[in-house]
């Protein structure tokens, strides 16, 4: 197979639709007989994966090696930042954490020279082993301000040599200024790897944006390589939290009610996709403890912050309404962090969290835990309550005791505390993408036709690649990367 050159895409702004247009271009040179892999040299996100070795990458690129039928490794995404508050960040480097930062100590100080050499190290190897690289960008590539500094964006598109392709959202509006402008601010050599522009997310009829196309090449003089239409039928997992902004969230009727509650620090959401897709079910997130008290199952999810947020809970009425719900006979469970608030209480007293050392938790579960500087970071095969062999995976910091686990793991230990089927806790992300467990936590057969996640995510790729194939100039793409 002849060797490509790299693809790169990046982004007027934040969120113009990079992650998923990466994810189908892997699923794109999977079809079409390469080996690809995909690349973004800095991620910054709460949702997390554990890769097949346990180190720990953002989950946008575990996603996107999934679409190029390969396992995930931490040269895919060198430096993960996870945010623990509004200011600072647990910075993760090829799988480990190396400390917390704020974000001005971490954007403005010099170390981010020695990510840069790590992020340019992992890409290396990753380009000596798979054909092509998709790399991904990060927000904007024309904050002057921060390109001195960045280690994502077209300093890694140099270093790669890659052609890139800039994507912009139109959905958003101001498509003309924000492509002109960002163009316009890079340099000569910069300007030079831009072989194609990307209209994203287009409502309506595309031909009537066939004048704009004309302008925005005139303007830039840079072909135009397509105009993709916004889908709401093709679901492929989110990077972060901003999708959050377009579930439901409130109670309905006719179905079981699920709530997930709306943590201020909520990571690995995607922990609920197969809940959100099962036709038993309405799934909302929610920080109202007036709509909390109405679900029938109530999820206490993970969290980067433990402490902070079980305080926000006690501070916001929802705790009183977990509670109360529990007592009502409603169904609490949770999951990584969410388990943790569960317990009798959360210490901190290596202050990885921040200054509270201790937090009285919910009392649901006879369980205190203690958090600790080192993280667990794993896949695992584990059996739950004796019904049935599962997969997941654990990314935690912290220990808890419990005397009545959950879980039985391949390994011979434990995992979570089993109270009775209306409560329990789990340290394992990804549970409840395993049907033995979805059918026991709503209490009922299982659903009329069973629903194979990992099938399902399969042709989620398919169809984005088709989408993709359709309306964008594939020839002409190609013609660049050989």
């Amino acid at each position: 197979m002849q060797r490509l050159k790299p693809i790169m895409f990046v982004g007027t702004a934040s969120d113009v639709g990079k992650s998923i247009i990466n994810t189908g271009f892997c699923r794109i040179f999977k079809q079409d007989g390469y080996h690809p892999a995909p690349f973004k040299a800095q991620n910054m996100s709460l949702n997390s994966y554990a890769t097949p070795d346990g180190l720990e990458i953002g989950r946008a690129q575990a996603v996107q090696a999934e679409a190029c039928g390969i396992a995930c490794t931490t040269d895919m995404n060198p430096v993960l930042l996870k945010p623990t508050s509004e200011k600072s960040s647990q910075v993760v480097l090829l799988g480990k954490p190396i400390g917390n930062q704020s974000a001005y100590d971490y954007f403005m100080g010099n170390n981010k020279e020695e990510l840069f050499k790590e992020a340019k190290a992992a890409y290396d190897r990753l380009s000596a082993l798979y054909n092509p690289i998709v790399l991904e960008g990060a927000g904007s590539i024309s904050e002057l301000n921060l390109k001195h500094r960045d280690i994502t964006n077209m300093r890694m598109a140099l270093h790669a040599d890659a052609t890139v392709f800039l994507v912009a959202d139109i959905d958003r509006g101001g498509v003309f200024a924000s492509v002109y402008g960002t163009i316009a601010l890079l340099t000569p050599e910069e300007k030079k790897l831009i072989k194609g522009i990307i209209i994203n997310k287009f409502r309506g009829d595309a031909r009537l944006f066939e004048s704009g196309k004309k302008t925005i090449e005139e303007l830039c003089g840079i072909p135009v390589v397509g105009v993709v239409p916004f889908r709401k039928d093709i679901h492929i997992e989110e990077e972060d939290s901003v999708g959050l902004e377009q579930k439901h969230t409130t109670a309905s009727t006719g179905k079981l009610n699920v709530a997930v509650v709306l943590l201020n620090r909520l990571s690995n959401f995607t922990d609920f996709n197969v809940l959100e897709k099962d036709e038993r079910v309405h799934l909302f997130y929610s920080n109202n403890p007036a709509e909390i008290e109405q679900a029938d199952i109530i999820i206490i999810p993970g969290s980067k912050n433990t402490i902070a947020d079980l305080v926000d809970i006690k501070n916001n009425g929802v705790a009183k309404a977990i509670v109360h719900a529990h007592k009502n006979g409603k169904t609490v469970i949770g999951i990584c962090g969410g388990y943790q608030m569960m317990g009798q209480s959360v210490e901190d007293p290596f202050h990885v969290e921040g200054n509270i050392e201790m937090m009285p938790g919910l009392g649901l579960l006879p369980v205190q835990t203690v958090l600790t500087a080192d993280k667990v970071t794993a896949q695992c095969t584990f059996t739950y309550k004796d019904k049935g062999v599962c997969e997941g995976y654990e990314i935690h910091m912290g220990i808890t005791t419990s005397t009545h686990p959950l879980n039985q793991l391949s390994t011979g230990s434990g995992d979570g505390f089993w109270l009775d089927d209306n409560c329990w806790g789990t340290y394992i992300h990804g549970i409840l993408d395993n049907e033995v467990v979805i059918n026991d936590l709503l209490k009922t057969e299982a659903a009329a036709i069973p629903f194979d996640y990992n099938t399902f995510k399969n042709e989620q790729y398919d169809k984005l690649a088709a989408h993709l194939r359709e309306h964008l100039d594939l020839t002409y793409i190609y013609s660049q990367l050989k």
